[in-house]
């Protein structure tokens, strides 16, 4: 039996890597058992259809990767149908309403299958069929619904209930699924136990593979076989840069998040925080909004030389100290001057996404993060295989729908974060929540490393979040500190509640004595297990 904890977004998705320790397995084994759980658990934000990226670190080798299977654009070899099945929903969240589009036009080249087996395959210590057993458990005796998964059906109900196959999933009775109700994806279990036995190639070439390219040929889709037959799972070197004495690294492009957050502490760690302001004052609240704004302003930069450049030199003179400084002394004029600097507009992305972190006794950490969009509003028949909808989702394709060529990789703000400490892993750190993701991994980070703050206080105390020129303020913020900071000039938006609005960071921890913590964010739905 392996020691270790694990945070993740649903008890069953948490149980599901703690039983993989317990049988022997690491940390790997947990994360991608617990990933594919996550799939029946967490299905109101995540799916088996969807992609993702994950990064891990092995304490006795000193080695860190990142596994990129994020989605491809489609339609490699094929030709484009007669009439694109590429439908619009509309979700009301409230205060704003947004545009979905769903779909065969919707699915871009599906990357989880592939990346969860090929991690299994590289890192894991136990077989395929053990790692999905939990999951198989799950899809053949549903899964009962937390309140906020169940609360996103409700608030998703026009996706989920968008065709009749969806339907029998999230609204059997007529109405959408409610909490503590159980969830039956039909054909799910015997497509689970089908690929626990063939491995990887089942989704590449076999019958799952067949199964819905067959639907796509037939219905309006651009995936292609070619597309399933070429999907590559990346394994880049991961970027890092030092916070406080501490090596932080995460993953690169694809993961735009990533090399964003990176320049977003490089801001920061010109500034001794914990000494300019206490938590949660008008001074830590400007702080924040400004090296929010001056990553938006760069990140236009970034954006044009991502035109003209291959991405890693983009990347390389983004995260130059001398780009940085200068971003750093425009921070620093603006919080002497107590005024606000500028912000440039920054589409988010897709929002329904889950995270997850794990770490052992041997020291080896898996951050992972995976999405499908919202879904494309139908199921594969007979297969219980529900489709991502990565190529309807409009923050993702600023420039148009289906204009990207086949084959190019999208870009994603999904980011899993490890933080060393002379060797061993300090904080896994992820989060969902679209471009909130930074602002999330950022405030966790910084409540930790800055205010050193217990973990679980770092993951749920109130954060905030720069939309526009309006900082969003989480519920539990000082209103002093906030009338304070709009004395300034600063424009604020007061929550009067806690909301999935500003992620969900489930974090696993190592203390200066060796002991291992878990928190879940309980923004959504966070749960935690610990194996000793």
């Amino acid at each position: 039996m392996t020691a270790g904890v694990i945070a993740a977004g649903d008890r069953e998705t948490a149980a599901a890597g703690a039983e993989m320790l317990r049988r022997g397995g690491n940390a790997v084994d947990a994360a991608v058992a617990a990933a594919f759980a996550s799939f029946i658990a967490e299905a109101g934000v995540v799916h088996l259809g969807g992609s993702g990226i994950a990064q891990l670190y092995d304490a006795r080798s000193g080695q860190s990767r990142v596994y990129d299977f994020f989605s491809v654009m489609p339609g490699l070899g094929g030709h484009p149908p007669a009439h694109l099945d590429f439908e619009e929903v509309v979700i009301d969240f409230g205060s704003a309403t947004q545009r979905f589009f769903l779909g065969r036009g919707s699915v871009a080249v599906p990357g989880n299958i592939a990346g969860l087996c090929r991690l299994a395959a590289d890192y894991g210590r136990l077989p395929l069929t053990d790692l999905l057993e939990p999951a198989i458990r799950l899809a053949r005796d549903g899964a009962a619904l937390a309140p906020f998964q169940a609360d996103t059906c409700a608030l998703l109900a026009p996706l989920y209930t968008h065709t009749p196959g969806i339907r029998r999933v999230f609204a059997p009775d007529g109405r959408i699924i409610r909490p503590g109700e159980r969830l039956f994806i039909a054909g799910l279990s015997d497509t689970l136990a089908a690929l626990a036995r063939e491995g990887a190639e089942y989704a590449r070439t076999g019958p799952l593979a067949r199964a819905l390219l067959a639907d796509q040929a037939g219905r309006g889709g651009l995936l292609t076989a070619t597309d399933l037959e070429r999907f590559e799972v990346l394994c880049p070197p991961p970027l890092r840069v030092v916070y406080r004495g501490y090596e932080v690294s995460l993953p690169p492009l694809c993961s735009a998040g990533g090399v964003l957050t990176a320049f977003t502490l490089r801001l920061l760690s010109g500034f001794v925080v914990a000494a300019l302001a206490h938590h949660g004052s008008a001074a830590h609240l400007q702080l924040l909004y400004e090296v929010m704004a001056a990553t938006t302003r760069a990140r236009r930069q970034w954006d044009d030389w991502l035109e003209t450049l291959p991405g890693d030199e983009a990347t390389a003179r983004l995260l130059d100290e001398g780009n940085v400084a200068a971003y750093r002394e425009q921070v620093r004029a603006a919080v002497a001057d107590r005024r606000p600097s500028a912000v440039a507009a920054e589409p988010p992305g897709p929002s329904n996404t889950s995270h997850l972190s794990v770490v052992d006794g041997d020291g080896l950490a898996v951050g992972l993060t995976t999405t499908a969009g919202e879904s494309a509003g139908y199921v594969v028949g007979g297969t219980g295989y529900i489709p991502n909808n990565m190529l309807g989702e409009e923050d993702l394709h600023p420039q148009g729908f289906h204009v990207r060529p086949a084959g190019q990789r999208i870009p994603t703000m999904m980011a899993p974060v490890i933080i060393l400490d002379h060797g061993q892993p300090r904080l896994v750190v992820g989060s969902g929540g679209s471009a909130r993701i930074r602002s999330a991994i950022i405030q966790t980070l910084s409540n930790l490393l800055d205010y050193r703050l217990p973990l679980h206080d770092a993951v749920n105390r109130y954060r905030v979040h720069l939309d526009g020129d309006v900082l969003q303020c989480e519920a539990g913020y000082d209103p002093r500190a906030v009338d304070e900071l709009e004395g300034m000039g600063y424009r604020a938006n007061r929550w009067s509640a806690r909301s999935i609005y500003f992620g969900g960071a489930h974090s696993v921890a190592r203390g200066a004595d060796g002991r291992l913590f878990a928190a879940g964010d309980d923004r959504r739905g966070g749960a935690t297990a610990e194996v000793a």
